[in-house]
C-alpha cells in the first residue's frame, strides 16, 4: 500500500511537467517570447513599428524589445544578428548602400512606391521654383540663406543628396550647403518658416503626414534623377525565419497603404499619451486594418 501511494504521489508531481513538455499545458513559469525591433525616428516608422510592437505583446504574447538608432547602425544591427527586424528598409536604391554585402533578409514588402525628395513650401513652387536646378540660381540662393535643410547625418537621403545631388545640379558652385539635423528638427525648421513665409528646402518623404499638415511640392529631378521610388521592406536577421517562425510568418501580413497609415501618424503626433500606449490605442480602434495579418 506505501508503494502504490509513493507511485500515485511521484505521478502527481511529474504530471504537470509531462504536460507542458507535450505542449498539452502552460507552465506558470514560461518566459514570453522576446522579439526585438530596430527603427529610425521617421515618423511613419515610428508608427507602424510601435502597432506592430502592440499586435506582438496583445495577440502573441510577446515580449518587445524596441530600440531607436540612425540607419546604418539600423540595419547594421539586424545584418549582425543583435536584432530581429529593421522595420523600414528602402529598396533598392535609398538603403542599398547598407545592405549590399550582408545577409540581411528581405521579409516582407510593407509599403509600395515610397517617394523621397527635396521639398518646398508651394508658394516656393508659386514663384517659380520648381526643380532641383532652381535652387542654384543666385536669387533663390541667397533666400535660402545657401542652405538645404537636411535630417539624420546618416540616411540615405542625405548621403545621396551630399555626393550626387549637389555636385550634379551645381548647387555647390552656388554655395549652398547640406545641414544635417533630424526629421523631426527638419519640420520644425519648415514650419517656423512657412509661418513667416520664408524661403527653405527640406527633405521630404511619402508616407508622411506632413504632406497632409502642410502643402508642399516635391522639386522635379530635372537633369540626373537621383532620388528613384523604392519599395519599403521589413528586414529580418540572418536565421531569423527558422529561429522565429510564427513572429516571421505574421511580419510577412503586414501591408500599409496611405489610407492606414495616414491617420495613424496623425493620431499618434496628436496624442499626448506615450508613442507605444497611443500606437495600442489605435490598433485597437482599427481591427480592420490589422486582424488579417495574424493568422
Amino acid at each position: 500500500m506505501k508503494k502504490l501511494v509513493i507511485i500515485v504521489m511521484a505521478i502527481a508531481v511529474l504530471l504537470p511537467t509531462v504536460i507542458f513538455a507535450n505542449g498539452q499545458g502552460e507552465s506558470s513559469d514560461a518566459k514570453p517570447q522576446t522579439v526585438k525591433l530596430t527603427y529610425v525616428n521617421w515618423e511613419e516608422g515610428v508608427a507602424w513599428t510601435h502597432v506592430v510592437a502592440a499586435i506582438l505583446e496583445d495577440e502573441y504574447g510577446c515580449k518587445v524589445e524596441l530600440t531607436a538608432a540612425d540607419v546604418a547602425p539600423a540595419i547594421s544591427s539586424v545584418a549582425n544578428g543583435d536584432q530581429d527586424f529593421f522595420m523600414e528598409g528602402w529598396l533598392p536604391n535609398l538603403h542599398t548602400v547598407y545592405t549590399e554585402g550582408t545577409d540581411i533578409v528581405k521579409i516582407q514588402t510593407i509599403y509600395k512606391d515610397g517617394v523621397v525628395g527635396l521639398i518646398v513650401p508651394k508658394y516656393m513652387a508659386d514663384e517659380g521654383v520648381t526643380k532641383i536646378s532652381d535652387l542654384a540660381k543666385p536669387e533663390v540662393a541667397k533666400k535660402l540663406d545657401y542652405k538645404i535643410t537636411g535630417i539624420d547625418a546618416g540616411a540615405g537621403m542625405m548621403i545621396k543628396c551630399e555626393e550626387e545631388i549637389i555636385p550634379k545640379y551645381g548647387l555647390d558652385e552656388a554655395g549652398i550647403q547640406l545641414l544635417p539635423s533630424s526629421g523631426p528638427a527638419m519640420l520644425a525648421a519648415m514650419d517656423a518658416a512657412i509661418k513667416d513665409h520664408e524661403y527653405i528646402v527640406g527633405m521630404g518623404w511619402q508616407p508622411h503626414s506632413m504632406f497632409g499638415r502642410y502643402d508642399l511640392v516635391i522639386l522635379e529631378q530635372d537633369k540626373d534623377i537621383i532620388y528613384a521610388p523604392d519599395d519599403i521592406f521589413i528586414l529580418g536577421r540572418p536565421g531569423v525565419e527558422e529561429e522565429l517562425p510564427e513572429i516571421t510568418a505574421f511580419m510577412k501580413n503586414v501591408f500599409w497603404t496611405n489610407e492606414t497609415i495616414g491617420p495613424l501618424m496623425v493620431y499618434i503626433a496628436d496624442s499626448d499619451k506615450n508613442t507605444l500606449e497611443a500606437a495600442r490605442e489605435w490598433k485597437n480602434a482599427n481591427p480592420d486594418v490589422w486582424q488579417d495579418w495574424v493568422k
